[in-house]
Order: structure tokens, then C-alpha cells, then sequence
């Protein structure tokens, strides 16, 4: 096995082989970001199902600005398209406005 590469959980991982320091910083701060970037991902992915399955008035109302704020958070920083935020949005409020009147 060559130095520049390691293993973990059967995965190979590519060390850097950066000849800078700016770009070591910048793989360095690459990672960081999309660590954070992936964990509010999932954290807005499952804020979206769980809205979805809840049948209840009012905790979607009460959640509904939350989750929409989280998704225009991921969209505003390019973590989701901004048009997939619209239809994500578009399709809890449809959700939200079917139980108020139900």
C-alpha cells in the first residue's frame, strides 16, 4: 500500500497531497464544511418526514416555520437547488393548508 493512502471500514482514503499551505488549509476547511453541511442536510431531511407523517393540526402549524426555515437556510448556502427548497416548501404548505381546513 502506498503512504499517501490509508484504509477505514474497507474505504479507501485519499490523504492530501497538497504542495501548499493555502491548499492544505483549503482541503482542511473543504472538509469541515461539508461535514456541516451534510449534518444539517440530514437534519432538514428528517424534520421534513417527520412533518410529513404527522397528522396533526397543530404540530404542523407549530412546526412548519421551522422546517421552512431551514430549508431556505440549505438553499440560501447551496447545500439543496433553490428549486428543489420551492417544491419542498410548496408541498408542506399544500400539507399544512389540507389539515387546517380538515
Amino acid at each position: 500500500m502506498r503512504p499517501d493512502f490509508e484504509t477505514k471500514d474497507n474505504k479507501l482514503i485519499i490523504q492530501s497531497m497538497a504542495n501548499h499551505r493555502s491548499s492544505e488549509k483549503r482541503i482542511r476547511n473543504t472538509k469541515t464544511k461539508r461535514t456541516q453541511n451534510r449534518y444539517q442536510g440530514r437534519t432538514v431531511r428528517n424534520a421534513v418526514k417527520t412533518l410529513r407523517a404527522t397528522e396533526e393540526k397543530e404540530t404542523i402549524q407549530k412546526d412548519l416555520p421551522k422546517v421552512i426555515s431551514q430549508i431556505d437556510k440549505l438553499a440560501k448556502k447551496s447545500v439543496i437547488h433553490k428549486n428543489k427548497a420551492a417544491n419542498l416548501k410548496s408541498k408542506l404548505m399544500k400539507k399544512a393548508n389540507k389539515a387546517k381546513t380538515a
